[in-house]
């Protein structure tokens, strides 16, 4: 291995690491947003599956404890759809970055 090469190795490892800052910063920026219930609960969650915002809608107040238990399961709902769209978009994300370097 010659000093070219050493140099096109750095300069490769240099990419990857700029690559990943922005990647990291990408996922800090992106926001996901879904519901479950018809809207009765939303879920905000971040590129990196951090819930920002649970909502639940006013409509709730008041329930049997068979809609809170139903409740439950719309608010595990939203937040399992927010992390899948957190996905998708860190996906996108990841092929337009790699389609950069091409």
């Amino acid at each position: 291995m010659d000093l070219s090469d050493l140099a096109k190795m750095k300069d490769m490892l240099s990419q990857a690491t700029a690559m990943q800052q922005e990647m990291e910063e990408k996922l800090s920026e992106t926001v996901v947003e879904a519901q479950s219930g018809g809207g009765v609960v939303t879920a905000r969650m971040n590129g990196r599956k951090e819930l920002l915002r649970l909502k639940i809608s006013p409509t709730v107040m008041g329930s049997t404890p068979a809609d809170l238990e139903l409740l439950e399961d719309l608010i595990t709902a939203a937040i399992n759809e927010a992390g899948r769209k957190a996905d998708d978009a860190m996906k996108s994300s990841t092929a337009n970055l790699l389609g950069n370097l091409t």
